[in-house]
């Protein structure tokens, strides 16, 4: 079996999400650090152009969106679910309402320039401007945008005083009963970007329940994990044959077949196109074969979900 290598940078929201389903699944896994703005050339070596943090590695097999990484790491190892039985589609859809709707009120209410200035107190005022470009850019194109902060601020008690009702109606210490899944995680990861600076943290702490929930949560630690270097894991990739593809039969719904030329994007932000050759299409999953000349042959992995497909 091929080392779980995730590629990211400390500080990404999504990054910790990763970070704490591999800590969910007691996994040992090699730690890539990648830039937090583009360029990004060797990550994009891997992904074909997929600029958004973070992205799982295996092998020759790169998986792009935490909903799928969720997907392959639950088939990596079964226990402890991610996806409870029973409760799968119940656990998916408050993981994608997270990944979404409260994420990017997150966004709005952590980059407020009370909160951008603490965050950003000791860094050069070089690579503020960058970054803020780089964000700018991030969300330039595709179905979303920022949410106002006024916005954010007036829904925010309301989506706290849901959590706190799922809380204390769930029959147990978490979301959906007597562990942690992955919407837990996934709501985690948006709660721990607003506990980074004294000015969001109140965000989640005027609220004990979510706040003792979220401790618990943030518990289940990151794994054991050790460093490797961008060169090493394009050398893994390079050196090794992808995985088999699924034993699942699907006839896609817009007729695309398995050997097209393709483009594969996010349709809400960070819709930089990744192009390749289709070679499966399944219920929840487009494959994509690519070559790079510092990869090799790789096989680029993305969820039907959030995502646009286009012949080339």
């Amino acid at each position: 079996m091929h080392d779980v290598i995730l590629h990211h940078y400390p500080t990404s929201p999504f990054a910790e999400k990763a970070r704490l389903m591999l800590g969910f699944k007691q996994l040992s896994w090699r730690s890539v650090q990648i830039p937090p703005v583009m360029p990004k050339p060797d990550l994009t070596a891997l992904t074909g152009g997929y600029r958004r943090t973070p992205v799982l590695q295996i092998g020759a097999d790169v998986y792009c969106d935490t909903a799928l990484m969720a997907r392959r790491l639950e088939a990596e190892k079964a226990t402890p679910a991610l996806f409870p039985e029973g409760l799968e589609f119940v656990a998916a859809t408050l993981a994608q309402w997270a990944d979404s709707v409260l994420f990017l009120h997150a966004v709005s209410l952590v980059f407020q320039p009370e909160s951008m200035a603490l965050r950003f107190a000791q860094v050069p005022k070089e690579f503020v401007e960058v970054f803020s470009k780089d964000r700018a850019a991030l969300f330039s194109s595709g179905s979303v945008s920022r949410v106002p902060l006024e916005q954010a601020k007036n829904h925010w008690p309301v989506l706290m005083a849901r959590l706190q009702q799922q809380l204390s109606r769930s029959g147990g210490e978490f979301l959906l009963g007597d562990a942690p899944c992955i919407a837990d995680l996934s709501v985690a990861h948006c709660l721990w970007f607003l506990k980074a600076t004294p000015v969001t943290a109140p965000l989640v702490e005027d609220y004990p329940e979510v706040a003792a929930w979220l401790g618990k949560v943030l518990g289940v630690g990151h794994g054991a994990w050790s460093e490797l270097s961008a060169e090493d894991a394009l050398k893994v990739a390079r050196e090794v044959e992808p995985a088999a593809l699924p034993d699942e039969a699907f006839s896609d719904p817009n007729g695309f077949q398995v050997g097209q030329r393709v483009s594969i994007a996010a349709v809400d932000y960070g819709t930089d196109p990744v192009e390749g050759e289709l070679v499966f299409a399944g219920v929840e999953e487009l494959i994509l074969r690519r070559e790079d000349e510092r990869a090799g042959v790789v096989h680029v992995h993305f969820p039907r979900i959030g995502y646009r497909i286009e012949a080339r």
